[in-house]
């Protein structure tokens, strides 16, 4: 199957259309229409085969986490989704790993009416790299570099649970793992780390609240980190308020589930700040779409990350994912 073939089968007659694609897959570039009083958020991530998901992966479960590590990332800026391209390498047209493939893409676009506008193949090691493109209105972006001394950290959903999933799916459990590993647990952290979903909702949320935000893809010490540099604070955490989930606790020990909470990465939840004047508005409008965050320590001016357990120093050798 040559390039051009493969593009209209496999991707140009699954993608759904939006109004604001003027034009989409089938010509040297795409053009589309931004509304007014919005402004373009723009991310790109490439997901490599042996480093962010297993060579032998499912790949209608690939292209659901390629599509939502992207979506985390305009979630973290309060955006809201509009369109995505798609560079795909492959070391071979293995046809029916493109129709899983290209399903799972198909399903996650049309979940969140995203439309696919273009995009190339290569042949090569597998790696999918997507650009994705958003909306948020002017003026109302959140970024890392809003954070002030005395705001509030918190964190969604619980996290650790997709370090714990790949080691589950390594065959490394045993290392870490309460015997027997109850099957329902092992289930919810392996579509933890196989299918994470991207917080668009409480994103758009946080419009006007959060000072600075986050999405947590190497873990909650590097990431916070990065507000830290780009805010120019320091900040306290109290690893006993780290939102950990019932599959987690009952797996393994707390010191095992501390450590992967602070440093194992692709959870993609939100990591945000506020001003303690906006905690009552933030459960208010938390609850109103049924999303829980944890409130797990304070921003401050001694430029450096600080761990506490029972007010006192929390020591850990863990520092997050890092590529290089």
């Amino acid at each position: 199957m040559k390039e051009f073939s493969l593009i209209d089968h496999f991707f140009k007659q699954k993608t759904s259309t939006r109004k604001d694609v003027i034009i989409g897959i089938g010509d040297d570039a795409a053009i589309t229409h931004i509304p007014d009083g919005q402004a373009l958020v723009t991310t790109t991530d490439t997901l490599l085969s042996g480093v962010h998901f297993l060579p032998d992966a499912d790949p209608f479960t690939i292209a659901q986490k390629a599509i939502a590590v992207n979506l985390s990332d305009l979630a973290a800026m309060g955006a809201e989704p509009a369109w995505i391209s798609l560079s795909l390498s492959l070391p071979e047209v293995d046809q029916s790993w493109l129709e899983a493939f290209s399903e799972g893409l198909r399903q996650h676009l049309e979940y969140y009416s995203i439309q696919l506008i273009g995009g190339d193949t290569v042949q090569g090691p597998l790696a999918i790299t997507i650009t994705a493109q958003g909306f948020v209105p002017k003026g109302q972006a959140i970024t890392r570099g809003g954070a002030n001394p005395g705001d509030l950290i918190y964190v969604t959903g619980s996290i650790g649970d997709a370090g714990l999933g790949l080691a589950i799916a390594k065959g490394e459990a045993d290392k870490v793992i309460r015997e027997p590993l109850l099957p329902a647990h092992g289930e919810f952290l392996l579509k933890r780390l196989n299918s994470p979903t991207p917080r668009l909702l409480v994103g758009t949320l946080l419009r006007r609240m959060a000072s600075s935000c986050i999405d947590l893809s190497d873990g909650l010490i590097s990431d916070l980190g990065h507000i830290l540099a780009a805010s120019e604070c320091g900040a306290v955490v109290d690893v006993d308020h780290l939102p950990l989930s019932t599959a987690m606790t009952e797996s393994v020990d707390r010191p095992t589930a501390i450590n992967y909470a602070l440093s194992a990465g692709d959870d993609y939840e939100l990591l945000f700040t506020i001003n303690e004047e906006q905690k009552g508005k933030l459960e208010t409008a938390l609850s109103s779409v049924n999303a829980m965050a944890m409130c797990v320590g304070h921003i401050n001016r001694s430029g450096k990350l600080e761990l506490k357990q029972n007010d006192q120093p929390f020591a850990t050798q863990t520092l997050g994912y890092q590529h290089f």
